[in-house]
């Protein structure tokens, strides 16, 4: 797997701009948000129910990345056929207040956002 340790010529090796980058993509904040309303271990076949326009890949990915930073638990059981489930855990249970704040802050502003897009999208219109 690659490794995302961005460098930046200004800030080398920053640790702010290495973990965002992995929690606050824009699959990982849907798998997390999954992960935590479903508030117990939840299938492959679950999460990728919950967030449809996910492609195989890009969850597959998004999961193996969160494993590896501790965010996410992954269980595999030895039986026919293979189960695996999916968790937090505390490191992930522990960025979920954040993320909650950051998912309301969202939820409250989506309709001015929205209507300021069509502003913009008809004032971009109105010039051609």
């Amino acid at each position: 797997m690659k490794n995302n340790f961005i460098s930046d010529p200004l800030f080398p090796e920053c640790p702010i701009r290495n973990i965002l980058v992995r929690v606050c993509s824009k699959w990982s904040l849907a798998v997390l948000y999954t992960l935590d309303k479903a508030a117990a271990p939840i299938r492959y076949k679950e999460i990728e129910k919950q967030n449809p326009d996910v492609t195989q890949k890009m969850l597959v990915q998004t999961l193996r990345t969160l494993e590896t930073d501790g965010i996410i638990k992954r269980q595999a059981y030895a039986e026919t056929p293979p189960r695996v489930e999916y968790s937090l855990t505390e490191r992930g249970q522990s960025i979920m207040p954040i993320l909650h704040q950051l998912f309301g802050w969202a939820y409250s502003n989506l309709h001015d956002i929205v209507a300021d897009r069509e502003k913009k999208a008809n004032a971009t219109d109105d010039m051609q």
